[in-house]
């Protein structure tokens, strides 16, 4: 209940806002707003956000939008373990890696952007251009191979299982998201 209240703090509500005045979130922004309007009326919210959630995304593959790379890389559309053993070898690299109290594979959404957060807060640290450049350049081949690959898909599965319409409304906002910031980081 604590953290449904946050979404419709004015501070939340502000800074939705502020990412809907740029041209290229706006329709994903209006349409998280609008979800959480309706939301405000629905009875039980939480109760229903958590069955919801538990219905999009602890099901079977297919009866809800498992959020794991490896469901939608690949042709067999079944659970496999390359894109898990990729993001692991990529997070080594990088000297990162999945909180063992996690207790998901590496190919997991939230365990991607987590990876993607530390790639910006390490270049935010750096301050020689030639540095600069070079950490955006591996944040965009990031976003474009290992969330752009699947995202588009596993927001379909939302799409298709999502009845309420929040989960897939920030699911289009993530992918606005990661598609503007490629952009940022190309310098365009």
């Amino acid at each position: 209940e604590k953290e449904l209240e946050t979404y419709h703090s004015v501070e939340i509500r502000s800074f939705l806002a502020g990412l809907g005045e740029n041209e290229s979130l706006k329709p994903a922004v209006d349409t998280l707003v609008d979800a959480l309007n309706r939301l405000q009326d629905r009875e039980d919210a939480q109760l229903e956000l958590a069955a919801d959630f538990c219905e999009l995304f602890l099901k079977t593959e297919k009866h809800g939008a498992l959020p794991y790379a490896s469901m939608y890389i690949g042709e067999s559309g079944l659970l496999n373990d390359k894109p898990a053993e990729e993001m692991e070898k990529l997070m080594a690299d990088f000297g990162v890696q999945v909180d063992e109290n996690l207790k998901e594979p590496a190919d997991h959404l939230a365990v991607e952007l987590d990876f993607l957060g530390n790639m910006i807060i390490r270049s935010n640290e750096l301050e020689q251009d030639k540095h600069m450049e070079e950490a955006f350049g591996k944040q965009n081949e990031f976003i474009q191979q290992h969330l752009m690959t699947w995202l588009p898909q596993f927001a379909a599965k939302c799409k298709q299982f999502d009845e309420f319409g929040f989960y897939i409304s920030v699911t289009q906002l993530l992918i606005a998201f990661c598609k503007l910031d490629s952009t940022y980081l190309l310098g365009e």
